[in-house]
């Protein structure tokens, strides 16, 4: 276990889903979220003692249900600053950033990911994460990249 990994942010669109957003005709949204990234976020990471915490740029219901389901109990939707609602969690939590994993799949998240002290996103992410972050899963987003990071930083 990387020993010093207290907090784990997680991105959602494009990383604890595969991105895809399904619209019904009045304006209900739809995600998918895969069963082993929910596994682990509910049972692994308690057993480590790390807290899970997750992170959007977007508002969604959907999310807060998810959350629920698996125990997330730190959940920050609409954050248009990923960066000052971390600094805002540590505080929190009086944590540093080198106690936090941090796992996201594009732009919105490098800040974050500059700062934190392991770092990961999806096979699929964009160029400019790729390039950025100390472990590429070999999954996609929405496929298992959650809950193989969750696997790297607890063994």
């Amino acid at each position: 276990m990387k020993e010093n990994i207290k907090i784990l942010f997680m991105d959602v669109d494009g990383t604890m889903t595969n991105g895809d957003i399904y619209c019904s005709a009045d304006g209900e949204e739809y995600k998918t979220f895969n069963v082993k990234d929910g596994y682990a976020i509910a049972h692994i990471l308690p057993k480590c003692g790390i807290t899970p915490v997750i992170i959007t740029g977007r508002q969604s219901g959907i999310v807060e249900y998810r959350a629920k389901e698996l125990g997330v109990t730190e959940v920050y939707q609409g954050s248009k600053d990923k960066l000052l609602t971390l600094i805002d969690v540590l505080q929190k939590f009086g944590n540093r950033f080198s106690h936090v994993a941090y796992i996201g799949d594009d732009i919105n998240d490098i800040e974050c990911i500059k700062k934190c002290g392991f770092t990961a996103c999806p096979a699929d992410a964009v160029p400019e994460v790729l390039e950025e972050v100390d472990y590429v899963c070999r999954t996609n987003g929405g496929r298992g990249a959650v809950r193989e990071f969750i696997d790297v930083i607890t063994k």
